[in-house]
């Protein structure tokens, strides 16, 4: 398998991105992660989608950090720091959860509080509902574990597309046309940084056609088994939401409807577009660190509560 690494020069003085670095090993690709924060407490996983990187969690994490947490936002690999197989066809679901699953067993996490986004959640909800001994609770913020069983809205089919077939695939203002508030010329390049050019742009290509749409997509067995856990998952579970989501808008609803986890929980719908990180990101921090202050210390502490 071919792939790129985007030069380190290519990072130099983002804007509010000063994380050190940290890599990992697997399968002979070098994946990055940013791991801030108290060492030996408890990790929150915050998993970022397409076609972003950690650098959306960039005001968050500095927030749970100093609430005493140690955060870790790895960069997937295809995106960001980490690197970047250059073949659409080097990309699947299933091998997206491989490298998560060797990432959160090198590392050795436990009692993890996922948050995840996009993408994010297509993986790390499977990744939790497949490894649930490893996971204490759950943060969803426009995110998903499709099936394939329901049909997919206008608006990602146009995303899926865009993204299959324009010549012109501009990370940084494709980010932005997803937020309520305009990013920066600076926010914007930041988010252009691992893509020197389009030869590093495949893992980015390759997402929107991984979505399972159809009841025969191989993934749909392996996500409605993760459903039938997450039917009996009384764990903390909250979801995040935004107002102005026109792909994930509504999915809320339905976490809240089928797993248990959800109920009593401080649900809240934050100000934003897809990308709340960018929207609302101090009140998305606040949500999460008032979420594992109160309700999972109670959960975990109260025996009734379980």
């Amino acid at each position: 398998m071919k792939s790129l690494r985007t030069p380190d020069s290519a990072f130099e003085r983002l804007a509010n991105y000063r994380f050190k670095p940290n890599y990992l090993n697997i399968n002979d690709l070098r994946m990055h992660y940013v791991d801030e924060g108290n060492e030996h407490a408890e990790p929150i996983l915050m998993m970022h989608g397409e076609p972003s990187w950690s650098y959306l969690y960039r005001h968050i994490i500095p927030i749970c950090a100093a609430a005493g947490h140690r955060v870790i936002a790895p960069d997937l690999i295809g995106f960001g720091k980490s690197d970047k197989p250059t073949k659409q066809s080097d990309y699947s679901y299933q091998v997206h959860m491989d490298w998560m699953t060797a990432f959160i067993t090198q590392l050795d996490l436990k009692n993890i509080t996922l948050v995840c986004q996009d993408w994010g959640s297509l993986i790390g909800l499977r990744l939790a509902a497949e490894n649930p001994d490893r996971f204490k609770a759950i943060v969803v913020g426009n995110g998903a574990l499709p099936t394939g069983d329901i049909p997919a809205n206008k608006s990602f089919k146009l995303w899926k597309s865009f993204a299959s077939y324009s010549p012109w695939f501009p990370i940084g203002r494709i980010i932005n046309s997803a937020c309520f508030r305009t990013l920066g010329k600076d926010e914007r390049e930041a988010y252009n940084a691992p893509f020197p050019n389009s030869q590093y742009k495949a893992g980015a290509r390759a997402f929107p056609k991984l979505v399972p749409v159809t009841s025969s997509d191989p993934a749909c067995e392996a996500n409605r088994k993760s459903w039938e856990v997450y039917r009996q998952w009384e764990k903390p579970f909250l979801t995040t939401f935004s107002n102005g989501d026109p792909i994930m808008r509504g999915g809320d609803k339905l976490m809240q409807k089928q797993i248990p986890g959800t109920t009593g929980m401080p649900h809240v719908t934050l100000v934003g577009g897809h990308f709340l990180q960018e929207d609302s990101p101090t009140e998305f921090a606040q949500a999460i660190n008032s979420f594992l202050a109160n309700e999972v210390v109670e959960y975990y502490t109260n025996p009734d509560a379980k």
